[in-house]
């Protein structure tokens, strides 16, 4: 058996087109083109291309995206003023701000100044306990966060849009990632466990799910014999490891080339949640724009 290669990328390019086409309907209803503004602080590599992604993908939607770079030695207080800018800026309808930041500023503190309204990021208190009540649909709903948000979606295409009394396993708790995505699938009726690295017996928890999404950042933990068949793999990780020949390699935290030979459907790294994530932080825009145009 071998299993459905959740393909991310074409999903993500539907979902990027439809977006597209919300987008010109919003410039011919309201005169208003979305805005996402990207506040990039220092120059870390990793980061300057992940938001030139972001940007080139923002205007191929006709958004448009305004990148922000500060220097790596700003004040914390200087980079929450810019913020406060941002937020008082009519023209702009969401705000995100690339992690991580330097040390010396508080990434809590950084993300809180956010007008909730505008956190693309879903990462504000306020969108956090509103995803908790389960306030995902409305005006004022939750801005949820995007990997969780493309997680669903890819679990959807293998499974369809119901997915009531599904086992589905979230190995990974972080707030970013874990936690939220747990909400979400609480809130289409899973049965849902949360896990980590450090669970005993992680095997046996992954032999009763019927969904399992991985976000541990461990290259290889998920194994063959740690799956069941007909399950649905969800590989959020992202490993950079270096090969016998010295060569480096990008790799999830499944064991993609044995698993696939067990499950009903995987995503595959890079290709699977990665676009996905992008696509949304579109979308979330999108909605940000919405919410306030109206």
């Amino acid at each position: 058996m071998t299993a459905q290669i959740i393909n991310g990328k074409e999903i993500a390019t539907s979902l990027r087109l439809n977006i597209a086409k919300e987008v010109e309907k919003i410039k011919k209803d309201f005169r208003v083109t979305p805005s996402l503004a990207v506040i990039l602080v220092g120059n870390d590599p990793a980061s300057e291309v992940y938001v030139g992604n972001k940007e080139k993908t923002a205007h191929g939607v006709g958004m448009n995206s305004l990148q922000y770079k500060l220097s790596a030695d700003i004040s914390e207080e200087e980079l929450i003023s810019k913020i406060e800018e941002l937020n008082a800026d009519k023209k702009i309808h969401g705000i995100l701000v690339q992690l991580p930041l330097p040390k010396h500023i508080d990434t809590k503190k950084v993300i809180r100044a956010i007008d909730y309204r505008k956190d693309v990021d879903g990462f504000h208190v306020i969108n956090v306990g509103k995803l908790s009540v389960g306030e995902v649909e409305g005006n004022d709903s939750a801005l949820v966060p995007c990997t969780p948000l493309g997680c669903v979606h890819l679990i959807k295409s293998a499974l369809g849009n119901n997915l009531s009394g599904m086992k589905a396993l979230v190995v990974g708790s972080s707030n970013i990632v874990g936690r939220p995505l747990a909400r979400l699938l609480m809130l289409e009726s899973c049965t849902v466990t949360i896990a980590n690295r450090s669970t005993k017996d992680l095997k046996a928890e992954c032999l009763q799910s019927d969904i399992i999404i991985v976000a541990a950042g461990v290259p290889g933990l998920i194994k063959a014999d740690m799956v069941k068949k007909d399950a649905v793999i969800i590989d959020v990780g992202i490993n950079r490891i270096t090969l016998e020949d010295g060569k480096t390699k990008l790799v999830g935290d499944v064991d993609f080339e044995n698993v696939q030979n067990v499950v009903k459907a995987i995503t595959p790294v890079p290709g699977g949640v990665g676009p996905m994530t992008i696509a949304y932080l579109l979308k979330n825009t999108l909605n940000c724009c919405l919410k306030l145009v109206k």
